[in-house]
């Protein structure tokens, strides 16, 4: 369970590396489709045109449910794997991706809270760094138990 606690961390720390990418890659289709002289209109923003930035926009936005799948495995393993101060770390991973969404709701009617939504990204990736940094710690600590 240690291993797979440590896995979920890395995986969480890979899907924010994605999200960002993502979320660039679409905004970029986005400049691209306006300087070619198109609109980018809101049915063309709903519809997710691969043109018009959609396929890094619907990337970012399967990403972000799988983040939050993997938070929520990682937290449910983390009472199983036996790590002190895992649960801990888990929970914090956990709580950082319920702000990451509650943020991006709230910027779609407030866009300036979209800076929270990117800064918190780092902590998302943060916390999951520390989580698997420290469950490698505690496993580095542990004494190694000899048959008898």
């Amino acid at each position: 369970m240690r291993a797979t606690y440590r896995v979920l961390c890395g995986l969480t720390m890979l899907l924010v590396l994605v999200q960002s990418a993502a979320i660039a890659f679409g905004t970029f289709g986005i400049l691209d489709f306006v300087s070619g002289g198109d609109d980018y209109t809101k049915s063309i923003a709903e519809d997710r045109s691969a043109d018009a930035g959609g396929l890094g926009q619907n990337i970012h936005s399967f990403g972000a449910m799988a983040i939050a799948l993997v938070a929520i495995i990682l937290l449910v393993v983390s009472f199983f794997a036996r790590i002190d101060g895992g649960v801990k770390w888990a929970g914090i991973v956990f709580l950082t991706v319920v702000l990451q969404w509650v943020f991006a709701i709230v910027a779609f009617s407030a866009p300036v809270v979209g800076i929270l939504h990117g800064i918190n990204a780092f902590f998302i990736f943060g916390t999951a760094m520390t989580a698997m940094q420290h469950a490698k710690a505690v496993e580095a600590e542990a004494p190694a138990t000899a048959p008898a």
